[in-house]
């Protein structure tokens, strides 16, 4: 998300860490880069102007904390305005009506409404245990019924059942109906995939709006698409009262410009990103921890509420339990903590979230990914239970079986075998009252990990 904006605006931003105090010429030169950084990303340009004329006033204006560097103190600075382009805090969905709560999706075909429907529903039932109800009003599509039918089924809630041959009007106002008949809580409506030009869909989805009256309208928009993202929401929005919008496929090529540029450009909210293709991969839209991603600082309060949600805490314990005991770890334990780091988006979704991944080396990073996870759980996938069980009889040829039905190298397999007699090394370090060397330890666990070969 957003790594080559993260990347450019870091080189930008790095010569004036080391300035002894701001001067009107260093801010000059650091804006003209931040500037180029920006416009890059496809922001829009009218943006751009406005975030470098506001840091620029307030840089030179600024009287420096005690506790900063002048360079820290124009990054403070940089990620305020950068905050305050993108809305300045969450916008959470309005459910305070009376149930039940109308939410409808509305965008351009092939944006992700669909998909996006089935990961607001199940962040509705998981976190905060809404009954919900979900239905499709997209007859033109080929299969657009069908295919929300079976995200309902996958993700657990009630899906209002409809037909490609029944009208749109119809079928939203009999789900809206049943929503109330049988108490949900929230209903929410897939609509057909339009272009803000197509007057005829257009008008369609208005009568919809009309006939409904949602509580939220919710405009879904492709990341990908940049600045034209942001043109293609000022047209819908000046068409539809709309109440907030979600980004999609923000894990994709994005360079990052339709998030800095749709709040100034239609003063409506980023609700939510979608941030994979997974149904769980939703986040809600926080323009500080945004910002901080965007200005390579991270963004650890969204990692420890991955951690807290996506973790499964029973095996977190049996784990704890086992370790205490004095039982080493096997394979069994290995592969389960693989699956649990997978849950809160694997190397690549921890990386984004960690501050200065830049300065980590080249060679360390090409290793530091889901496809040598995905290697590691093939590889103790293709052992017996017993080999699991008990690491040390995989010798010779076990070591050559394990290899070939994984598809790896019986040099790969002696490197697993190494990483987990090193994890089993640093537990037993750790229990023995050594909590001052554990990250020193885990350090060493990832270089022999992902050394060089």
């Amino acid at each position: 998300m957003f790594n080559n904006l993260t990347k450019s605006l870091s080189q930008a931003l790095r010569k004036i860490r080391g300035c002894s105090r701001l001067t009107e010429d260093n801010i000059k030169d650091t804006l003209r880069e931040v500037r180029k950084s920006l416009l890059e990303a496809d922001v829009s340009l009218p943006v751009v102007r406005l975030c470098i004329r506001h840091v620029k006033e307030r840089a030179i204006n600024q009287i420096v904390n005690k506790s900063l560097t002048p360079g820290q103190e124009f990054i403070k600075l940089m990620k305020q305005e950068l905050t305050l382009l993108m809305g300045e805090k969450n916008e959470h969905l309005n459910l305070k009506v009376q149930p039940p709560a109308v939410i409808i999706l509305v965008g351009q075909q092939g944006a992700g409404k669909t998909t996006s429907v089935g990961k607001i529903s199940k962040f509705l039932h998981d976190k905060y245990k809404k009954k919900v109800l979900i239905a499709s009003s997209d007859i033109y599509r080929p299969a657009a019924i069908q295919q929300l039918e079976t995200l309902s089924k996958q993700i657990g809630v009630d899906f209002f059942s409809s037909h490609s041959s029944q009208n749109p009007i119809d079928i939203v106002k009999s789900a809206a109906h049943q929503a109330k008949l049988q108490f949900y809580d929230v209903l929410i409506v897939d609509t057909a995939g339009c272009l803000h030009i197509d007057d005829v869909k257009m008008k369609e989805i208005k009568t919809l709006h009309t006939t409904i009256m949602p509580v939220e309208t919710l405009l879904v928009v492709d990341a990908m698409m940049g600045q034209d993202a942001a043109n293609i929401a000022r047209s819908f929005n000046e068409s539809l009262p709309l109440t907030g919008v979600i980004l999609t496929k923000l894990d994709g090529d994005s360079r990052g410009g339709a998030a800095l540029s749709i709040r100034y450009i239609t003063g409506k909210p980023i609700k939510f990103i979608g941030v994979g293709e997974k149904i769980e991969e939703l986040e809600p839209f926080y323009p500080d921890r945004i910002a901080s991603r965007i200005l390579g600082m991270g963004d650890i309060l969204s990692l420890i509420e991955d951690i807290e949600n996506k973790v499964d805490k029973v095996e977190a314990e049996k784990l704890a339990k086992k370790t205490l005991k004095n039982n080493n770890l096997d394979f069994n334990d290995f592969l389960n903590q693989l699956k649990q780091f997978k849950n809160i988006g694997g190397v690549s979704g921890l990386l984004s979230k960690l501050p200065v991944i830049e300065e980590i080396p080249t060679y360390i990073q090409s290793h530091l990914n889901d496809i040598s996870i995905s290697r590691m759980e093939a590889m103790i996938q293709s052992m017996t239970y017993k080999e699991r069980q008990y690491p040390n009889i995989i010798k010779g040829s076990r070591k050559r079986r394990i290899a070939s039905g994984s598809g790896m190298t019986v040099q790969d397999v002696n490197r697993l075998l190494k990483q987990l007699n090193d994890m089993q090394q640093m537990m037993n370090k750790i229990k023995k009252g050594g909590m001052d060397k554990m990250f020193q330890n885990i350090k060493d666990l990832m270089s022999t990990g992902f050394t060089r070969h």
